[in-house]
């Protein structure tokens, strides 16, 4: 047998093969003409590259079939097209799948909003006009569907409230391209989404600078304390593109963001965040409208939806009508409000055995996070007399992580040190009594 040599890093052979074959009998050149003819036969071994090809480009038999090619052909076609995006695209692929399965089912005419993948030099072509490189997971999202058609609904999700609306379409290569931003504070951004109807747009940094880290993604928020107009905050909504899809992808396909009157809404639902009083049911689900708040001055805005449902099982006789509401609103510095008023949102719903209600309000309040928890005076509708409560579960509401601008905190012309919160349920049409709402950059009008 050969010598045995001690290894280090200097003696460490360039190439794995040559280490198997140092443990070889180099004087029976016959054992070496065995080894490499059976390392030559097992390079074109048909399950090793199937279990490539699945694993990498999730191909089927179906595909093999279909194309007439070996199962190392077919990985060696599609990795001389998308070899750079191999750490991705199985990932990017499963979500894009998955993504348009749900949707084919429950709101189909988003499926034919999505466009087809670009090309390889198309890219290139965007990368030279924009003078930027674009993440490898982004342009891989872009090979698989080149965004989607702008219309309404958006693909990436809707708000309503009362008079204020929010859907964002998922922006295609060309059009991102357009909004690209190199003007002071938003330097080497690209537009992800946008909102026809606010202007509001999700960016993602495609270069670390002005504070923000190369694919973060976030919405823009104007400082509008600070002198300087180039003073922009971040709402962050992802790390890098591909965190940033998926995990909306999750949210759609699960049915945490639920789909009404064929979009998609970006309600969240604690699912402990459910109370059931005799025969009634109260839930809740939150979100939080980045184009309403901003850092400074600190207003936060959020959104809630509570359904109120009576069991099927429920007697006749407890029908009953809601009379009035209760809140109790704690702020992250501890401070209590409470608010009571007639109704909810003006209506005073009747619930009988399997009836659903449900409704949206809103509130806004000036520290990082809050909760309210409540209830609702009923009456009996044989007996007006026969009061009682039903519980609201205590339901939490988080601002998403942001980062303030660099500019420096002496320009913020004055201090802001209101505690205080609202409930806003008693807003009239083309009114939301009690709100300051923040303005990011005049793009977003008060009222739509």
């Amino acid at each position: 047998m050969a010598t045995s040599i001690a290894l280090s890093l200097d003696n460490l052979p360039s190439d794995p093969l040559l280490l198997v074959l140092s443990f070889l009998d180099f004087r029976d050149l016959t054992s070496c003409s065995f080894v490499s003819r059976r390392l030559s036969e097992l390079t074109g071994h048909n399950p090793l590259w199937k279990r490539l090809c699945q694993k990498h480009w999730l191909l089927t038999e179906a595909d093999k079939t279909h194309r007439g090619l070996s199962w190392k052909e077919l990985f060696r076609e599609y990795y001389a097209d998308l070899g750079r995006y191999i750490d991705y695209y199985s990932t990017l692929r499963k979500a894009w799948d998955s993504l348009k399965n749900y949707l084919n089912q429950k709101c189909p005419r988003m499926i034919a909003s999505l466009k087809e993948g670009v090309k390889e030099e198309e890219l290139e072509v965007i990368e030279a006009q924009i003078g930027c490189k674009l993440p490898n997971d982004y342009r891989c999202s872009y090979r698989i569907h080149n965004g989607q058609k702008l219309v309404v609904p958006g693909l990436m999700g809707s708000m309503a409230l009362s008079n204020h609306y929010r859907s964002e379409d998922l922006l295609d290569i060309e059009t991102a391209a357009g909004g690209f931003q190199q003007r002071k504070g938003m330097r080497q951004c690209l537009p992800l989404t946008f909102c026809f109807h606010t202007g509001l747009s999700q960016y993602m940094a495609l270069e670390s600078t002005e504070g923000r880290t190369r694919s973060e993604i976030f919405y823009q928020c104007p400082d509008q304390l600070a002198q300087n107009p180039s003073a922009i905050d971040m709402f962050i909504t992802g790390s890098d593109f591909t965190e940033w899809f998926t995990s909306y992808v999750d949210n759609v396909v699960t049915g945490e963001y639920p789909i009404i009157r064929d979009q998609i809404f970006r309600y969240v639902h604690d699912k402990r965040c459910v109370a059931t009083t005799g025969d009634i049911t109260v839930s809740v689900s939150t979100s939080f409208l980045p184009e309403l708040s901003s850092v400074h001055p600190p207003h936060f805005f959020f959104t809630y939806r509570i359904r109120i449902e009576m069991a099927k099982s429920a007697l006749p006789e407890n029908a009953c009508q809601l009379d009035s509401r209760y809140w109790k609103i704690t702020n992250a510095n501890g401070n209590v409000e409470e608010v009571r008023g007639p109704g909810v949102v003006g209506e005073f719903p009747v619930m009988t055995p399997g009836k659903v209600h449900e409704y949206a309000s809103c509130t806004t309040f000036s520290t990082t996070s809050e909760y309210m928890e409540g209830h609702y005076t009923f009456h009996r509708l044989k007996n007006k007399e026969e009061v009682f409560d039903v519980s609201i579960p205590r339901f939490h509401m988080v601002c998403p992580p942001f980062r303030e601008s660099m500019s420096s905190v002496s320009e913020v012309s004055a201090p802001f040190d209101d505690d205080n919160s609202s409930d806003t349920d008693d807003y009239e049409e083309g009114e939301m009594r009690g709100m300051n709402m923040a303005d990011p950059g005049g793009r977003c009008p008060r009222h739509i």
